[in-house]
């Protein structure tokens, strides 16, 4: 028999604590022998990132943690040698280290250089990396090298001529190499080259583009000596295409779809797709949430691999006809998966899982579609869930609408703690992929170029009011969250529509021409493509930043900040504060001492999920069962 109780007060067993550890972030997988090792944070250690072994155990002790800085993003700070050597980016230097378990890690890289390393891969017996060194501020060089292990280790130079530089791939042979570059001011989705040369003798590739310019392609790999598979979007759609390097043949499609293989290069370690020895295909198929597929490029026959795997979706490494997949699913956790493409419906877990709590206090998302002004806006609904309990019949939930980062970024349906904590106590999730979200293709991507700040803001505003028009939620009991880019459009929000009712925002961007000039170097551009280049259009960065219009901050706000974010530094939120400060607004900043961009450590991640409750339920007026009150300025 059902229970009523007020939205936001149901009783959870989903405490800040649990949602905080209760799934460690997986970091890729591989096969080492007969082995499978792979990338998983520990909680209970500060959420260092060690690798673990699937016969052996965890690997690498603390306090050594695996983590890459380059782009300030990171991304394959790992990997390892079929012969059990792994090769890893210590986070604390950025140096590369070898370790062989039993022993003691050794330094491959010298210190102190200003250099960084990421997308580490173990291709033919050789060890590729992006190297990113820093000879001065916003003086920033990257190139692909070969570090070579040894007595005396050294770092090779093989290829660079472009502002950023990734997925390096050595051909079968070890005579070429291909890689993707791109330029200041296009970002890796916007425009690319996929560029292949032979390896000279002296070690340095002579280099021609082969596609890309006007599209984004990504991954390049080689199924043989002279024929290369990469992803590109030049239909609209990052697909599948193929082309023989040293013949002036055409590039052809293989097995085209109206769905993404490919996405943005945030980080450095996201495989797509991988290649089986006979020659099929193990590919990521993206069109809102994620799907694994099996194609047959010499049939044509392509077929559904089945794997609870619907978000962040990675195919790791591949072996005869065994596939290593990494992602969450609709009811798990981040995971790494061994699933036998013969026979897929034995697939196993080897890593990852439940969530820690009965699956009935999991929300299953609705994937909904909502008319915006500047065309259809597709989110993910998460409904308040818990068994046994339902809100009083004459009222509708409260609603938090998530606002993903980036903004070229994606969200996409999964199961997720963050989710559960709120919806298992009564408060829905309404999870938005507004227009520049990749996932959708370029067209729907390229809805935000130049309007950062304007149609962000109109798609989460539609997509709220579209939820509560079709009476899921209460219309005075809307708020909004998001993050980075996603803190953005939160607080654009807040200054330009009368939609919400409160705001959180973490680490979010508030003053437009202040992110231009402190960000790294990756983004130092970035915002050319989404309001416009400086110093033309100066005004138009002040027109849109939320900062310069404080008088229209009218319903409180929640701040949440780390203290040693380089992306968007604890100056934005200060500065905000003082906006609401004056302006009398109910308001509360709450900063992290050592945290960066995104929160890692769990006790973080816990207190910022009760603050978050505790902020909502200050604001609506209600109590949440179990967590303490948030006093506001």
């Amino acid at each position: 028999m059902s229970r009523t109780r007020e939205y936001g007060t149901w009783p959870s067993p989903i405490s800040p604590q649990l949602a905080a550890s209760s799934a460690p972030r997986i970091d890729g997988a591989r096969f080492v022998g007969d082995d499978v090792w792979w990338g998983e944070s520990v909680p209970a250690e500060g959420g260092r990132m060690t690798v673990r072994s699937r016969r052996l155990g965890t690997l690498l002790p603390a306090p050594w943690s695996v983590g890459s800085r380059v782009h300030e993003y990171g991304g394959g700070a790992w990997t390892a040698s079929e012969d059990g050597r792994l090769f890893f980016v210590e986070r604390t230097d950025q140096r590369v280290w070898e370790f062989s378990p039993g022993g003691a890690p050794r330094p491959l890289t010298e210190p102190d250089r200003g250099e960084r390393f990421g997308g580490l891969d173990w291709q033919h017996g050789r060890l590729l990396a992006v190297r990113e060194t820093h000879a001065a501020e916003r003086a920033v060089r990257h190139d692909i090298v070969e570090i070579v292990p040894g007595h005396r280790p050294a770092v090779v130079h093989l290829a660079g001529g472009s502002d950023f530089v990734a997925h390096p791939a050595l051909s079968p042979d070890g005579t070429r190499l291909a890689w993707i570059g791109w330029d200041h001011p296009d970002m890796p989705w916007d425009r690319a080259r996929l560029r292949v040369g032979r390896i000279g003798p002296d070690g340095v590739v002579d280099a021609a583009t082969v596609a890309g310019g006007a599209s984004a392609p990504v991954q390049p790999t080689w199924v043989d000596p002279d024929a290369l598979l990469y992803a590109d979007d030049v239909t609209g759609r990052w697909n599948l295409w193929r082309v023989t390097v040293s013949a002036d043949l055409p590039t052809h499609p293989v097995a085209p779809a109206d769905a993404d293989t490919g996405g943005a290069v945030w980080v450095l370690g996201t495989r797509w797709y991988r290649v089986l020895a006979d020659g099929r295909i193990v590919a990521v198929r993206t069109n809102g949430g994620d799907e694994l597929v099996v194609v047959d490029e010499a049939t044509g026959v392509t077929s559904a691999l089945g794997v609870d795997v619907t978000a962040n979706a990675s195919v790791a490494d591949v072996r005869g006809s065994r596939v290593l997949i990494t992602g969450s699913g609709m009811h798990s956790a981040a995971s790494v998966w061994l699933v036998d493409a013969d026979d897929p419906a034995h697939a196993e877990r080897v890593a990852g899982g439940p969530l820690g709590w009965d699956a009935a206090w999991t929300p299953q998302p609705r994937a909904v579609t909502f008319d915006g002004p500047h065309g259809p806006v597709h989110a993910f609904d998460y409904p308040p869930t818990a068994p046994g309990i339902t809100g009083p019949e004459a009222d509708k939930p409260p609603y938090l609408v998530f606002v993903h980062g980036g903004p070229t970024s994606h969200t996409a349906p999964a199961a997720s703690a963050k989710i559960a904590f709120f919806t298992s106590r009564g408060i829905g999730v309404l999870d938005v992929n507004y227009g520049g979200s990749t996932g959708y293709g370029r067209a729907y991507r390229e809805r935000l170029r130049g309007q950062w700040g304007v149609v962000d803001v109109a798609d989460v505003a539609a997509a709220a009011t579209g939820l509560a028009a079709a009476g899921r939620a209460d219309a005075g009991r809307l708020a909004i969250e998001g993050g980075s880019a996603g803190g953005w459009t939160v607080l654009a929000a807040l200054t330009d529509t009368d939609v919400f009712a409160a705001g959180i925002s973490r680490y979010g961007v508030g003053d437009a021409r202040a992110l231009a000039e402190d960000t790294h170097d990756f983004e130092s551009r970035y915002l050319d493509g989404l309001i416009g280049p400086l110093p033309q259009a100066e005004q138009l960065y002040r027109r849109r930043s939320p900062l310069s219009r404080p008088e229209r901050f009218r319903v409180p706000v929640l701040l949440l900040q780390g203290e040693d974010d380089p992306v968007v530094p604890p100056a934005q939120a200060e500065a905000i504060r003082a906006a609401l400060a004056a302006r009398g607004i109910p308001h509360a900043l709450v900063m992290y001492p050592g945290e960066s961009h995104g929160f890692r450590r769990p006790d973080t991640v816990a207190d910022v999920l009760e603050k978050e409750l505790a902020f909502l339920g200050a604001v609506f007026g209600f109590a949440p069962d179990g967590i303490a009150p948030l006093a506001l300025d």
